[in-house]
């Protein structure tokens, strides 16, 4: 399909990367992964022709239908969701066009039996076929379905695609590219505006998909659920396994450590070879020997290790001071966008410590509940911080407040203190950017770059509750590696919005799941919550696919009594679920009262007999919990 030949691209007189050569074939569904900066964008711009090669060359097979899906949007104003996605099929609109105008023309004559007449009954016979060819009467049952597994609901059809944020609009982008049926596709970063379960049904997808895929992403278990075939860019290399990301990664240490074992056994043999030549020398009867071990020496193709990049950011977060118990308090908090209610009634305690996850399909609050707390968006209701409280806060499109004509040294030391100005550089250095690096204008950084001088940024203002949203978009793994293990040494409060399932996993002991205006708990990590959905939603997510049917029917079935017996624990386990997530509500309201109020026991004599009674009763149902949960895992 797609052949590259010893290509090179220089950037400011240095190679990005040299002579690389490899194959694309049909069914390769290729990860391309690598540091910031390593070239992987470079590399798709390259094989989508948007970019030429300074050295080497791409051959492509005879009438190669290549798909890229665009970071910058061309949308057309004025038309709905569905419309735009129908133009993934312009050829089919045409033929259903001409269509109407054939019929509308033969419904108007009256000259059967003239050649115009029979030109047009054969025009339309030969567009009926092309038509039915290219499955012209199903396409827009494909378009709802493949609209609907990216998140969006019926209503959303007829909806202006100006009305919808960056985010969604690139899903009816991706959405256009899935529909094109193209031989090849070319993928930068497409979870970064999907939640979970619009990447799962994409990784289905992709799956069946028969062509060839190259993507770059750096989530790891979507590289691993999706790809067959891994591509690495190191240091202007690159190294090419047909693995998986996780496959290819144990492969490539294994790799490594048998070159440096095999470097070390030569290096030992070199080493006595040079001592015989040495003592042979000095004897005349010897030397032709030693000519020989010499000759011998020259000979020896010397082991080398491949190399790698290992740098990678320092980072921690420290806590400026310690806050009240309660850090977040919100009372009946609502908040629309004109007509569109996106959350409503919301109340919710946060407290000192907690580690918390925001989930559920784009669009549903999440972002804006965490811009509501943070206080950049006006709302109704109250949201109250808590004593001592210092907000850090890192939004989803945190990099785009950079601006783009300052240095990197510039865009840090324009937001330093006096407190911190003289630690900038060494910031910085922490973060990656050394040496000349600093002197880059920011336009010219890769997104992970950006992301990773956003977060070196607000790292110089104190904090002990940390609000990031979306902070892994566009960081390499290496570096959201990094972030997850400061997040997890974090003694403050987090409160994490992501869809990335693998870094969400060991980072919260609560999960808040954003669904029709309003918030559900979830007693658990990430892992708990997906196994908890998988039972409920994500089994219909592609109601359409045989295979998903045949895989059900497969499972045993369970008898009435079991059912019965199943949904009655599940109304147990919700309704206790939300009495514990009130018992806590309470528990900490009174916690502010024993603080606040240092006359509270005098005044109200059986007020800590209560407090502990709450206390008790939280741990009977929470013991409650545990059972029914392990009761329903046995059904």
């Amino acid at each position: 399909m797609i052949n590259v030949h010893n290509l090179s691209i220089l950037f400011s007189g240095e190679y990005l990367f040299q002579e690389i050569s490899f194959r694309l074939n049909p069914g390769n569904r290729v990860g391309l992964i690598g540091k910031n900066g390593a070239g992987k964008s470079t590399i798709l711009k390259l094989l989508s022709g948007a970019l030429e090669p300074d050295e080497g060359s791409i051959a492509y097979a005879k009438d190669l239908k290549i798909g890229t899906l665009k970071q910058d949007l061309e949308f057309d104003y004025g038309k709905t969701v569905l419309e735009e996605a129908y133009t993934a099929f312009d050829s089919i609109q045409n033929m259903e066009s001409r269509m109407e105008q054939i019929n509308h023309l033969l419904a108007e004559r009256t000259d059967y039996e003239s050649e115009a007449y029979q030109n047009l009954i054969d025009e339309l016979s030969e567009i009926t076929a092309q038509y039915e060819m290219l499955d012209g009467y199903h396409y827009k049952g494909e378009t709802e379905k493949v609209l609907l597994g990216l998140g969006f609901n019926r209503e959303d059809f007829d909806q202006p695609t100006d009305t919808f944020s960056g985010g969604w609009r690139m899903r009816i982008e991706l959405a256009k590219l899935l529909l094109q049926k193209n031989d090849v596709l070319l993928l930068d970063e497409p979870t970064n505006h999907l939640d979970i379960r619009s990447i799962i049904w994409f990784e289905q997808w992709l799956n069946r998909y028969t062509g060839a895929v190259v993507l770059v992403s750096h989530d790891k278990m979507f590289l691993d659920k999706v790809c067959n075939r891994t591509i690495e860019i190191v240091l202007g290399r690159i190294y090419d396994f047909n693995k998986p990301y996780s496959g290819y990664m144990d492969y490539r240490m294994e790799m490594l450590e048998q070159q440096r074992n095999a470097q070390k056994n030569q290096e030992k043999q070199i080493e006595q070879t040079e001592k015989l030549i040495e003592r042979f020398r000095a004897k005349a009867s010897k030397a032709s020997m030693a000519q020989s071990l010499i000759k011998k020496l020259d000979k020896i193709e010397r082991i080398e290790v491949d190399e790698t990049d290992n740098a990678v950011m320092q980072l921690q977060f420290p806590v400026s001071v310690n806050p009240g118990k309660v850090v977040v308090t919100i009372d009946h908090a609502s908040k629309n966008y004109g007509d569109k209610q996106v959350l409503d009634d919301i109340n919710l305690l946060i407290e000192r410590g907690s580690k918390i996850a925001f989930v559920g399909q784009n669009g549903q609050g999440k972002s804006t509940l965490a811009k509501m707390i943070v206080g950049e968006i006006p709302f109704d209701g109250q949201i109250q911080l808590g004593h001592n409280v210092q907000l850090g806060y890192f939004a989803q499109n945190q990099a785009e407040y950079l601006d783009g004509d300052k240095t990197v040294l510039e865009t840090m030391e324009d937001a330093a203190t006096d407190g911190n100005h003289t630690k900038v550089r060494d910031m910085l250095g922490a973060f990656l950017f050394r040496g000349d690096t600093v002197e880059k204008k920011v336009k010219v950084l890769s997104g992970g770059e950006r992301n990773r001088l956003a977060l070196c940024k607000m790292l110089l203002h104190p904090f002990n509750v940390l609000v990031l949203d979306e902070p892994t978009n566009h960081l390499d793994i290496l570096s959201k590696q990094v972030l997850k293990a400061a997040l997890q040494k974090f003694e403050g409060t987090l409160l994490l919005v992501s869809h990335d399932r693998d870094f969400l996993q060991g980072l919260s002991n609560k999960v808040y799941e954003f669904a029709d205006r309003k918030i559900k708990l979830y007693l658990g990590d990430i892992n708990y919550y997906l196994n908890e959905k998988k039972a409920e939603d994500f089994r219909n997510i592609e109601k359409g696919s045989p295979q998903k049917r045949e895989k059900q029917s497969k499972k045993p079935n369970l008898s009435y009594q079991q059912q019965k017996d199943l949904k009655g624990l599940k109304n147990k386990l919700s309704k206790l679920e939300a009495s514990i997530s009130d018992l806590e509500k309470e528990i900490l309201k009174m916690d502010v009262q024993l603080t606040a109020d240092t006359t509270l026991l005098e005044t109200q004599p059986d007020f800590f007999d209560v407090y502990q009674g709450k206390k008790q009763l939280l741990e009977d149902k929470m013991g409650e919990w545990e059972a029914i949960s392990v009761r329903i895992d046995s059904i």
